[in-house]
Parts: C-alpha cells; structure tokens; sequence
C-alpha cells in the first residue's frame, strides 16, 4: 500500500474527547527545511522542534514531558476526527480536520532558502484552512526553552508575540488577533469555507529581525517549498513497483540531512524510548560514520549524487581522516570516532535531563551519547564502501581521499583483531564480534578494489594479506558446528542478526550452504512475521536492563538476504509485511514492539536507507 493510500486509513483520532496526555511516536509526520525538523502529530500539535538545528535544546518537546516540554497547539475547537498525509511528492505535511460543521486542515511546512550555507532565518510556517462549512480553531503557543529549562518574557502587540529568553528569541506573527496569557500566546478564531489563517515562527536576532507572514506570503512559500521537494525528488531514478513507498523514505532521509555541512544524522529527535518505562533512550541527533555511509549508498542507489558529494565534503572538512603517525592506536577509537556532531564537533559528552519525565514516564532523557568513545571496527567498512560507492556512482575520489583511505587501511590491518563494542553499542564490554570482522574486510577488499579500478597507488601486497587473514579467521571462528551457523562473535553459539550483511556485502556467496544453513538459523530463532530481532540480549547480555522490539534495518536486511537468496516468493512477502508496520505516513521509528507499535527515535534513517536497497534489489530481481 503506497504512502498516500495508507494517509486514508491512518491517524484517525478524535480531538473533541479528553486529550492524550501523549500521542503514540507513530501519530506524527516529519517537517523540516535540512537545518532542524519538527514532528506534528494527528490532533495538529507540534509536540518536537529544536531551534536553529537538529542537536539545538528544543523549543517544543511535550513528546518529552507534556507538562514542562513546550508545544504548539492548532486546530478546530470541536469534536473532530483527523487524517494527515503529505502533499503529493514532497515533505509538507496536511493535518485534515472531519467535525459535524465542516472540514478544515493545517498545512505544516518549513521553507526551505535554498542548500547553501546561508539560512539564518529559520521559520515555521502552519496555514489553516476552512475547507468546506465553518469552523471555530484555538491555538496555542507554549515554547519552553532549553528543553524546558530556560525562562522567556513574552510581549504582543499589533499580531506580533516576541518570546525572549537568554540563549534564543522567537517571533510569532498571526494573521488572527492573538493574546498573552502568562509564557504563553493563544488565539480563538472562527474561518468560513474558503478562509484561512497563518501562524509563522521566526528564529530572530542579530541581523534577522521579525517579518511578518501575510496569506500571499504563505501561499507564495507554500508553493516555493512545494517546489523546492518536487524538483529534488525528480532526480530519482527508480521506477519501480513501490515507488511512493521508496520516494517516501528518500524524502525522509533528505529531512536528515543538515545542508551547511552535508552531515546527515541518525534521527532527528532524543531519548524516545524503545521499551516504554525502560532505560533504552538515547540520543539519535548526530553523525554516525556508519549510518551516513549507509545513507549515501541509498541515495546513490536512487540518482541522489549530490547528497554523496555533500557528505564528502563533510568528512573532507570536518572529520580528520588522516591517522597521525604519533597518536595512531592511542586513542579508545583509533583515527574514527564512531559519531560527530552536525558540525564536526567530537565532544558529545552525555548527560542526563532530569526535569523531563520522558516519553509516557519514560524516563531518563538524555542529551549527548557516550558511545562517541566507543570503539566499533565496523564503521571503517562502511566508510570505504560508501567512498568506493561515491567513486563508482558519483564522480572519481578525489587524491586527498584516497590518502585518508590509505592511512585507514594501513590501521585497520595492524588493528582489526581487537575486540569492540561493536554495531549494536553494547554496553556489556568488548567481544570480537564476527560483524565487527566482516567489515574490516568490506574496508580493505574495497579499498584494494578501488585501487586496482584507478590505478591508485596501494599497499596490496600487504592489504591482501590481511584481507585473507581477516576471511580465514571468519570461516574458521566464526562458524559454529553446534548451531550449524555463523554466530555473533569468536567461539561463541549466539545468532545475531547483523550477519544477514555477510552476502550483501559480497563477503560469501548468497547461496553458498554454510551461508542458506545461517539464514535458516536467524529465520527459526530471530524472526517473527517478517520482524528481526538484533539478538537475544538474555542469551548475549549487553549491559542494560528491559527487553527489546525487533529492529526494523534487520527486518528489511532480512529481505535482502531472502532476495539474493533466491527465495523471492518469501522475500516479498516478508517486504510486504514490513510495509504494514508503517505509520500511516510510512514512516518507521528504529523498532517495531510485540503488537506492531513504534519505538524509538523516530524516524530512523536506518529504517529507510534499507527499505530502499531491499525494494530496489528485490524488484530488480521480480524483473
């Protein structure tokens, strides 16, 4: 079922009853404008925005804590019903209100300038709309500061409200009279057929001061970032049979993308919990090297070079590639950290907010993410991969890449053997993780590949013996004879879905019997409808209490794995069961709960660079 299909059926939720203190993480949409994003949910409240970027404190973050996070309430002051879908093709999200006196609709969007480095206004734009009959709307502005930590004055005049705290100013303008009613803006107002209304928050100060947004502003932005999406995803190359499905999440994945330094992050929001009531909350709001890499070979995959070329420039810039000779293994990382933040910075310490309650009390909330000093081997492969994409698909790696790679490849051979924390950041200690392994070699086979197409000069020799060393170590260690299948890390009987990457990337043929033996193993202990559990954390503890969801980047790995397997009536079924556990937006959180629920920070990039490589090596495949 396509995105706009599912809009029908999806996000229906009365708002004239007693309010949900919170909304599940599947009742919202995604805005943004490749800077910061925001997340609407079906009653027409922004519940998530972080001001004047993705890692910025936030704004609204009653997702968070509905008493003291901050939100941005609109809609019809009756009894509705709600659906919400995106306009045709783009990232601008319609909120539709069904009351007994008419239909009316929020349109939510972000204007996007343009992909240069300059933006320093960041605005926020929510049209209402009386579609057919009358309708009386309330709004209310509640911005709480530093996640909800930070006091601000606000002062109104003229349809203008100005909320002033020490570290950010916001301009509202209304095209509706407005009223201040303690830090807060409301605003009661009834629209006939064919009336609207405009609410526009502004970032202001410095040289940005207020602007006001009247309706032919609104509708000439509204058009402009209409066009703005529809031009960009006109660049996309597949035409095959879940087209909107896979453009949806290309749409997503460009909403992650932070335009004046091409990072891409991992998600756009903080500690959304992946057990409610658990511990499991982290923050999602930075580059991980690993899922970056994993992005930009989606986005080639589709005709996006552009996306690829920007995160190159980011790690030319931002990211020192280059291992110095004098603090080379020094380091708990080697020459990589795992993550940095949108603007290079290495420094993402962890902290915990207790002030929030988190997610439906699911607490704690925390901003930053200690596993910056992580050591995960595996980040190295993805790397060399998406470059040796880049060169493959995009245009030829530039000379000072091919040094960096180099001086990475040179590491990895001396350093591959150690034990790490590995892909999914355990927190129960190192182990010599098989995945963590497969990817060392990814890094090197890719690198002497790319070495030997350009005629690059290349420690080969050398290269090549690790590269084998690293093979034979896989097989001989890797496999175990007790579970018929390779496991999770070195000697040990534990399944873990992040093998399923073995045949994907090249590492042993799809078909191979110790290989279908594997897929069999994960299929009877680690899948369940389609849905793919990381591991058994009873089986392989990982150092924190709760349980888990499945983990949706399996589940669509699952289906690749299924596909180049050979077994396409399975492999489809399972994508097409995976396509139900969308919101109805089709989006998806970084995990799926035991009655279909999303958890997690949301939504996951992770998700959606692998339903486009699943859908696009699947239909190649139908033919």
């Amino acid at each position: 079922m396509t995105a706009e299909a599912l809009s029908a059926v999806g996000g229906s939720r009365g708002t004239g009853a007693a309010r949900p203190r919170y909304m599940p993480v599947a009742e919202h949409g995604l805005i943004g404008d490749l800077r910061s994003a925001a997340l609407v949910d079906t009653r027409g409240t922004i519940d998530w925005y972080c001001c004047p970027r993705f890692d910025a404190p936030s704004v609204f973050a009653s997702i968070l804590d509905a008493d003291r996070g901050g939100s941005f309430e609109l809609g019809p002051d009756a009894s509705t019903h709600t659906k919400q879908f995106y306009f045709p093709d783009t990232n601008v999200l319609i909120t539709r209100f069904f009351a007994d006196d008419g239909v009316g609709e929020v349109q939510d969007f972000m204007p996007v300038v343009d992909d240069s480095r300059e933006a320093d206004r960041h605005r926020l734009i929510r049209r209402v709309v009386c579609v057919r009959g009358s309708l009386p709307f309330r709004a209310r502005v509640a911005p709480r500061f530093e996640y909800g930590a930070q006091p601000h004055t606000v002062h109104a005049e003229h349809g203008q409200a100005l909320f002033e705290s020490p570290s950010l100013t916001l301009a509202l303008t209304s095209s509706v009279p407005i009223e201040v009613t303690g830090p807060d803006v409301w605003s009661l107002f009834k629209l006939r057929e064919g009336e609207s209304a405009v609410f526009a928050l502004d970032r202001v100060g410095g040289d940005v001061s207020p602007r006001f947004c009247p309706l032919s502003e609104a509708e000439h932005q509204f058009n402009a970032t209409v066009g703005y999406w529809r031009r960009w995803l006109s660049q996309s190359r597949y035409r095959g049979r879940w087209r909107e499905t896979v453009h949806r999440s290309a749409l997503t994945l460009k909403l992650l993308t932070y335009a004046p330094t091409g990072a891409i992050i991992a998600a756009p929001t903080t500690s959304l919990p992946e057990q409610i009531g658990g511990e499991r909350n982290w923050d999602y709001r930075y580059v991980w090297i690993r899922d970056a890499a994993f992005c930009v070979y989606a986005l080639l995959r589709l005709g996006f070079t552009h996306e690829a070329e920007a995160f190159m420039g980011f790690l030319s810039e931002h990211v020192h590639l280059q291992a110095d000779e004098a603090t080379v293994g020094l380091g708990p990382t080697g020459p990589l950290q795992i993550m940095y933040g949108i603007d290079g910075r290495r420094e993402l310490h962890e902290r915990v907010l207790s002030h929030l309650g988190g997610h439906q009390g699911s607490a704690p909330v925390r901003i930053g993410n200690d596993a910056v000093d992580q050591l995960q081997l595996d980040i190295y492969g993805a790397l060399v991969d998406a470059i040796y994409l880049y060169d493959k698909w995009g245009q030829p790696v530039s000379s000072a890449h091919w040094d960096n790679v180099c001086a990475l490849v040179d590491w990895l051979c001396d350093h591959w053997d150690q034990p790490d924390e590995g892909i999914w950041e355990t927190r129960g200690g190192r182990k010599n993780f098989l995945y963590s392994r497969l990817m060392c070699w990814v890094a090197i086979e890719r690198a002497m590949r790319l070495a030997q197409h350009r005629g690059l000069p290349a420690d080969t020799l050398r290269w090549g013996r690790a590269r084998d060393t690293i093979y034979r170590r896989i097989m001989r260690q890797g496999w175990s004879a007790e579970r018929h299948a390779f496991v999770q890390h070195e000697d040990g009987h534990v399944l873990d879905a992040s093998l399923l990457m073995m045949p994907l990337s090249k590492f042993i043929s799809p078909t191979d019997p110790k290989w279908l033996a594997t897929l069999d193993a994960l299929g009877e202990d680690l899948v369940s409808d389609s849905l793919v559990y990381r591991y058994d954390p009873q089986a392989s503890p990982d150092g924190l209490r709760g349980e888990e969801g499945t983990f949706s980047i399996c589940s669509f790995w699952y289906v690749e794995a299924l596909t180049r397997a050979g077994r396409l009536d399975e492999a489809r079924l399972a994508f097409e069961k995976m396509l139900t556990y969308a919101n109805h937006l089709g989006l998806y959180a970084e995990e799926i709960g035991h009655t279909g629920e999303q958890r997690g920070n949301f939504p996951q990039a992770f998700t959606h660079l692998a339903l486009i490589s699943a859908a696009f090596n699947l239909d190649r495949m139908l033919g």
